[in-house]
């Protein structure tokens, strides 16, 4: 047996992990310019992730389920490895002519991050319906 949650729940839950995620963000990120980069992304979220689920049939419920870890998502794989992402990004913005080689080792964990992340949010899909 699992608790039901309701549309205003997700909105609640919705709310939290933006909050979380622009926390996250704006901590990890080491420019203006990566900080705004990545405070767009709840709104992108909005853009891309509302026409999508209208056109699918999704209720506000699952929209909002999605929009949710997708933000959480990208928290778990930026957080563990944000000094270095946040020196890659540092030294690329400071060299735009120069490509930055990517840290073997968070190049892995946000791959593997991912795809876990993906496969959780597959797994507990049927939950919701």
């Amino acid at each position: 047996m699992h608790a039901h949650l309701t549309t205003d729940d997700w909105w609640l839950i919705a709310v939290g992990v933006t909050v979380v995620y622009l926390a996250a963000m704006y901590w990890c990120m080491p420019t203006p310019k990566a900080k705004r980069r990545m405070v767009v992304a709840p709104l992108a979220g909005w853009v891309f992730l509302l026409p999508n689920a209208v056109v699918k049939g999704y209720s506000v419920s699952h929209t909002l389920y999605f929009y949710s870890c997708a933000l959480l998502m990208f928290v778990v794989m930026l957080v563990p490895v944000a000094k270095r992402v946040a020196s890659e990004i540092a030294e690329q913005e400071k060299k735009p002519w120069a490509k930055v080689p990517l840290d073997t080792f968070s190049l892995y964990w946000m791959a593997w991050s991912a795809t876990g992340c993906i496969a959780g949010v597959v797994y507990l899909w049927p939950l919701l319906a």
